[in-house]
């Protein structure tokens, strides 16, 4: 693909440039793992489509793995296999070459979501897994208040659930992940009871909506959270969320059967 960022990156985000530190942030968490270990089910040969550094992996399956970012390959961890360079909506694979297939976090970067959601059932002969968030339900969280325009931002690159739903074809069951409020994986909302971790400018940063807005908008942003930290303001309106178990936010399993 000529239309590719300068280190392969192929969806909207160039993780040349925020995928740095990413797996410094964004490690995953045995929550939301345990949600996909169970949709696979029995599968023994997966397939792992815009891999990034390789979380929500199984170590227990034959796993290969696809990332066109090289900065992203690099940064995964020596007990998974090396990635291949390669693009969701063109997989260098034969049909129904895999048990099962997953997409964690990244159909929202894809250029051509049918196309990447119907290679991937094309080379699936069992379950296909794609953990995203809802674009309608990414309001309820309180980020909203401080950085509105992240969540517009965010909302208008997710696909709808039933965009994904019809992409993937079959029968498709649409799963609410609640977020544990010590969560590893550091998207937005695993933050939800840990406001002062999305002060770091480096979490912002492996959230990739923070790329698409001004960096202005970030620094505003740090700036009224830090204020309302120090006055108690975000804590008379958020502060039972510090010790609220989950969080019931926008995180979706989307799991299709042929």
């Amino acid at each position: 693909m000529t239309d590719r960022h300068q280190d392969g990156s192929a969806g909207d985000a160039n993780y040349g440039i925020i995928g740095a530190n990413y797996r410094r942030y964004r490690q995953p968490d045995p929550h939301i793992a345990s949600f996909i270990a169970g949709a696979l089910g029995n599968a023994r040969t997966v397939l792992n489509v815009g891999a990034g550094a390789g979380s929500y992996e199984p170590t227990d399956r034959s796993v290969i793995a696809v990332e066109p970012s090289e900065s992203m390959r690099a940064q995964r961890p020596t007990h998974l296999s090396q990635a291949i360079d390669a693009t969701a909506e063109r997989l260098p694979f034969a049909n129904k070459a895999f048990d099962a297939s997953m997409a964690t976090f990244t159909v929202h970067q894809w250029k051509d979501l049918q196309a990447g959601l119907a290679e991937m059932r094309r080379v699936t002969s069992g379950p296909v897994l794609v953990l995203t968030c809802d674009p309608t339900q990414l309001d309820t969280f309180w980020l909203n208040d401080y950085a509105p325009e992240a969540i517009t931002v965010e909302a208008s690159r997710y696909p709808s659930m039933s965009a994904i739903a019809a992409g993937l074809g079959g029968s498709v069951d649409i799963l609410p992940v609640p977020i544990p409020l010590g969560c590893t994986d550091g998207f937005s909302e695993a933050y939800y009871g840990r406001p002062e971790s999305l002060l770091d400018p480096g979490a912002r940063l492996a959230n990739s909506a923070w790329s698409f807005i001004d960096p202005a908008i970030g620094e505003r942003f740090a700036e009224n959270l830090s204020d309302d930290l120090q006055s108690g303001l975000w804590d008379q309106r958020h502060g039972h969320l510090r010790s609220q178990p989950f969080f019931e936010g926008s995180l979706r399993l989307l799991v299709g059967q042929p």
